[in-house]
Formats: C-alpha cells, sequence, structure tokens
C-alpha cells in the first residue's frame, strides 16, 4: 500500500540553528507514529511541516502522492481545514466563541449549516467528557477541559490525518488515557493517520511505531529518547 503521507530530505533551520536536517517519513492509513526526543531536538517543527503549517527549507512533503510544501497558502490552509486535523499544544481557541462553536467551526467555514455542525460539535465534546463546556467560553475551562475542546475541534471534520502536539500535556493521567483511547480507536475504525509529537512514553506506548529525532535527525538507535523529559 502507498504511503498517505511522505516526508523527504526536509530540513528547516532558524537564523542559524538547524532544526531539521534531512528527515524522512513514510505516513500510512490508520497508522499511529509517535514522535519522540528531547527538548529542541525538532519534533514540533517536523509536525509543522508535515501539516503545511510551515514550509520546509528543502526536501518535499507528499499527501496521496501530490507535493503540498511548495504550494500557496490557501490550498495548505484548506487541506488543514477540511482534510487534516491539528491539535498544538496550546489548543488556539478564538476566547470569544463557546466550546461548542469552536468545534463547530470548521464545519461552518467548510460550508456546512450551523445546526449541523452543532450538533457534530455536541456529539464530540460528549466523546471526550466535557459535554457540560458546550456553552463556556475558553478562559472558563480548565487547561484540561480547553485540550479536549481542541481535540473535538481537530477531529469533528473527520480527517484523514491526525497532526496532535502534546495532545496529553495539559490532561491528568485519567483524561490522558481517555483520549489516547480515542485516538487509537479514531484512527481504527475511520483510516486516520495520526503523527502525535510526545514525550511521554506512556502517550507512546499507543502508536504502532516510534520515530526518535535527535539534533534534528532521525536516530535509528532511539537513544535520543530521554524519559519524562518535557518537549
Amino acid at each position: 500500500m502507498s504511503p498517505l503521507l511522505t516526508a523527504r530530505d526536509l530540513t528547516k533551520t532558524y537564523g542559524v540553528q538547524p532544526a531539521l536536517r534531512g528527515v524522512d517519513l513514510d505516513l500510512h492509513e490508520g497508522e499511529i507514529v509517535a514522535v519522540r526526543g528531547r527538548s529542541g531536538c525538532g519534533k514540533s517543527t517536523l509536525l509543522h511541516c508535515l501539516s503545511g503549517i510551515l514550509a520546509p527549507d528543502s526536501g518535499e512533503v507528499r499527501f496521496r502522492g501530490d507535493r503540498i510544501d511548495d504550494t500557496a497558502e490557501p490550498y495548505r490552509s484548506e487541506l488543514r481545514r477540511t482534510r487534516f486535523g491539528v491539535l498544538l499544544q496550546h489548543g488556539h481557541l478564538i476566547s470569544e466563541l463557546t466550546s461548542a462553536e469552536n468545534v463547530a467551526l470548521p464545519l461552518m467555514l467548510g460550508g456546512g449549516s450551523r445546526r449541523a455542525a452543532m450538533a457534530a460539535a455536541a456529539t464530540w465534546l460528549a466523546r471526550l467528557g466535557v459535554a457540560e463546556a458546550a456553552e463556556q467560553v475558553p478562559g472558563r475551562l480548565s487547561g484540561g477541559q480547553s485540550q479536549r475542546v481542541a481535540l473535538a475541534r481537530a477531529m469533528v471534520t473527520q480527517p484523514v490525518v491526525l497532526f496532535a502536539d502534546e495532545p496529553t500535556g495539559a490532561l491528568d493521567s485519567l483524561a490522558g488515557e481517555l483520549v489516547m483511547k480515542l485516538l487509537s480507536r479514531v484512527a481504527r475504525e475511520q483510516g486516520t493517520a495520526v503523527v502525535v509529537v510526545t514525550h511521554d512514553a506512556t502517550v507512546a506506548a499507543y502508536a504502532d511505531r516510534e520515530l526518535v529525532l535527535r539534533d534534528g535527525e532521525v536516530d535509528p538507535t532511539g537513544l535520543g529518547v530521554a524519559i519524562g523529559v518535557p518537549a
């Protein structure tokens, strides 16, 4: 089976500091890949390049065979709204909207009716155990609630690929286990591929395989991982 998403020889430098040094990745439908490594090794930069948030300095990213890293931002933004789901470390919820409106927003931006979008939002909030937060604005939520609302927003479009940067970072162990079980089930049932950046060995255990980075490169030994060191 051909990979769903491929990255070849990705490089990215901030000023004079290399973040990625020739990283390759193949991602298949329904597969969960955990990206791990020490702080500053390039994990989040890789996720941003794969999802089209950042363009690499060199190399290429292809989705279903089509190159996306050299396309215009409006196209990459549309991919993130329709085919990709993105969960960043701090959620980035819109403060003026309720939780339900935040989750429904991608569907409404895609032309869906408000009623259908809000119904889908309610379903996902309930699945993630935060149904009671539906009418609350982000400023009234705990860190764990905010993270689960952001995850619901990333999942509501039933993305082909989900990119998650420390998805359980603001959650306690029980809530984190709930989130990872849900991600695993969605990946299996819907064929969603998942790229999860994490420093947590418990989270990585849900993955089919790990990609370990060390100083911006893939570490074939896996020794670039430091258990318990934050990303």
